[in-house]
């Protein structure tokens, strides 16, 4: 295998984002200083964010984190899919920390002993440890987690390839006991339907909204093996629902749905994106 590098590259600056951190820096304060929310009056407990290129869902993710904006938090567990085949359930980096050109984002390598403990209890096979990963949907939101948050974050960074919901609901089970030493901020990473008519990826998004909206990880699975609903990160929304709900989550605000039409101004074939919020009210 070789030696290790500490700090996993970026894999897609200057291709999925700028490169150059003046302009990246400019271009994600711009997506949440025009971010337009409304009033919680609760703790955040989550957020559902898009991870296309930031020219197309930008402007969504920056509805989703813009929630956060100016606040200190710890650390943050980001739950994405991996695209690309690969023979375990839950990966994670074998690196220290992932690099942008905003910096380094350390991973917190305690909370992730805490989590493997907890998924060891529920029966759960070891995270998986990748070294050479090119996968865009947890790395793309580092960048608005370093402009949103106050001050440094530690990362919990997990790539979710099961399907299997007595598994995502253990996996959300043990984030849930992992939360209660190492409290976080819970990120799921998705994109919505892919490459239909505007008309259809509307209708396909709505009902996908709809589910993360009820806090209901069961019916976000469902929706999409039956094809009523469409999201490459069903399983990490799933995962991180149950998370959520087990923290005590107990709403959920949809801020904003858009789809790469809005940029391209291509109604043929779209991929739709949401943003959503997950909180705990009194």
């Amino acid at each position: 295998m070789g030696v290790i590098s500490e700090l996993r590259p970026s894999a897609i600056a200057g291709r999925w984002y700028p490169r150059e951190a003046d302009l990246l820096a400019r271009t994600v304060d711009y997506y949440l200083t025009e971010a337009r929310l409304p009033e919680f009056d609760a703790e955040v407990v989550g957020l559902v964010a898009p991870h296309a290129g930031h020219i197309y869902s930008g402007a969504t993710a920056g509805h989703a984190f813009a929630s956060v904006r100016g606040k200190k938090i710890p650390r943050v567990v980001v739950l994405a899919p991996l695209h690309a085949p690969y023979p375990a359930e839950v990966i994670t980096s074998a690196h220290q920390g992932y690099q942008t050109p905003l910096g380094s984002v350390w991973i917190d390598q305690a909370a992730l002993t805490s989590l493997e403990r907890a998924m060891q209890a529920r029966g759960l096979p070891a995270i998986h440890r990748v070294v050479r990963d090119g996968e865009h949907a947890l790395e793309i939101e580092l960048p608005f987690l370093q402009r949103a948050l106050v001050g440094r974050f530690q990362l919990v960074p997990l790539m979710v390839r099961t399907h299997q919901p007595d598994h995502l609901r253990a996996l959300g089970e043990a984030l849930a006991e992992m939360l209660a030493d190492f409290p976080a901020l819970l990120v799921a990473s998705t994109d919505l339907s892919h490459f239909f008519p505007l008309e259809t990826a509307n209708r396909l998004d709505a009902v996908m909204l709809a589910c993360i909206a009820e806090l209901s990880p069961q019916r976000v699975l469902e929706a999409e093996a039956s094809g009523a609903g469409q999201a490459c990160g069903a399983a990490a929304v799933a995962a991180m629902l149950w998370a959520a709900q087990a923290a005590g989550a107990n709403a959920v605000e949809i801020v904003h749905h858009s789809t790469s039409a809005d940029q391209t101004g291509d109604e043929r074939e779209v991929v739709g994106y949401g943003a959503a919020v997950i909180l705990k009210r009194p």
